[in-house]
C-alpha cells in the first residue's frame, strides 16, 4: 500500500483497509519501513549542480519541548514567534540536484531546469555548523551549490568545490533562482498536510525519508521490490 501510490497511506487508512483491530503495530510498521527508507537513502550523496535552502513545517512539538514553549509564550505574552525560530515550525534543510537546461518553448511556465535527486534533513538549529556538517555528509565534495544570502550558508565553500549565492531582489524571484526546492518543499507540505493533517516534531523526518524515498525513485520499476530489500538488509538502531 505505501508503494503503491506517489502519495502515502496514514496507518489509520491502512488500519481500517486491512480491517485490523489495533492502531499501534500499523503505525509502528510504517515507521520502520520509513525509517529502512531513509537510511538507503543515507547510502547515496548529491553531486553536481545542487540548490539549498531551508523550509519550515508546521509540527506538534514534543513532551520535552512543551515546557521550554510554555515559558518562551508566557515571557511573549502568550504569542508565538513569526518566521523564523517559530515555536511551531520545524526547520528542515532542503537539498535537490538540479541541472540546468534548455527552457522548453511548449511548456513555457516549467524551470529552466531539470530536477535529478533530492534530500531532505531535519535542522535542529540555522547555525553555519549545523548546515556544514549536513552538507559535509549528503553532498559530494566536487559539486557546486546556490544557495539565497543566508548567512548559514557562508561557509559551504570548505566542503564543496564552487558556492554561488544570489539575492532575489523581489521575493517572487527566488523561485526562479531556486525552483526545485521550492517545489520540493511546497509539494511535501501539501502532502503531508493531505495525509496526516498533524505531525509531531520527533517523527516528521520519518515521513520526509518517505517523500524523498519515492520521489528520488519516480521512474523506477517496482518500487515494492526496492522497498522489501531495503526493509530486510536494514538495521534497526533507533527506538520509535
Amino acid at each position: 500500500m505505501l508503494t503503491s501510490t506517489k502519495k502515502s497511506f496514514s496507518a489509520l487508512e491502512i488500519q481500517r483497509q486491512l480491517g485490523h483491530l489495533y492502531y499501534e503495530p500499523i503505525w509502528y510498521m510504517l515507521h520502520k519501513i520509513r525509517y529502512a527508507m531513509g537510511k538507503r537513502d543515507d547510502n547515496y550523496r548529491l553531486c553536481n549542480e545542487i540548490e539549498l535552502d531551508e523550509g519550515f513545517f508546521e509540527i506538534v512539538p514534543n513532551k520535552e519541548n512543551r515546557d521550554r514553549i510554555a515559558i518562551e509564550l508566557k515571557e511573549n505574552d502568550g504569542k508565538y514567534k513569526r518566521g523564523k525560530g517559530s515555536q511551531k515550525q520545524a526547520t528542515v534543510l532542503v537539498m535537490a540536484e538540479s541541472k540546468t537546461v534548455e527552457p522548453s518553448l511548449k511548456y513555457k511556465h516549467k524551470p529552466n531546469k531539470k530536477v535529478g535527486y533530492i534530500k531532505m534533513q531535519l535542522l535542529d538549529d540555522l547555525c553555519k555548523e549545523t548546515t556544514n556538517e549536513q552538507v559535509e555528509r549528503t553532498i559530494d565534495k566536487q559539486s557546486s551549490a546556490i544557495t539565497d544570502g543566508a548567512n548559514n550558508y557562508n561557509d559551504l565553500k570548505v566542503n564543496l568545490t564552487n558556492h554561488k549565492t544570489v539575492i532575489a531582489e523581489v521575493k517572487k524571484e527566488a523561485s526562479k533562482i531556486l525552483p526545485w526546492v521550492h517545489i520540493t518543499i511546497s509539494n511535501a507540505k501539501r502532502l503531508l498536510l493531505d495525509i496526516h493533517h498533524s505531525i509531531g516534531n520527533d517523527y516528521l523526518q520519518s515521513y520526509l525519508d518517505e517523500y524523498c524515498y519515492k520521489f528520488n525513485r519516480r521512474y523506477f520499476d517496482s518500487v515494492f521490490d526496492r522497498v522489501v530489500i531495503a526493509s530486510v538488509s536494514c538495521k534497526w538502531t533507533k527506538n520509535v
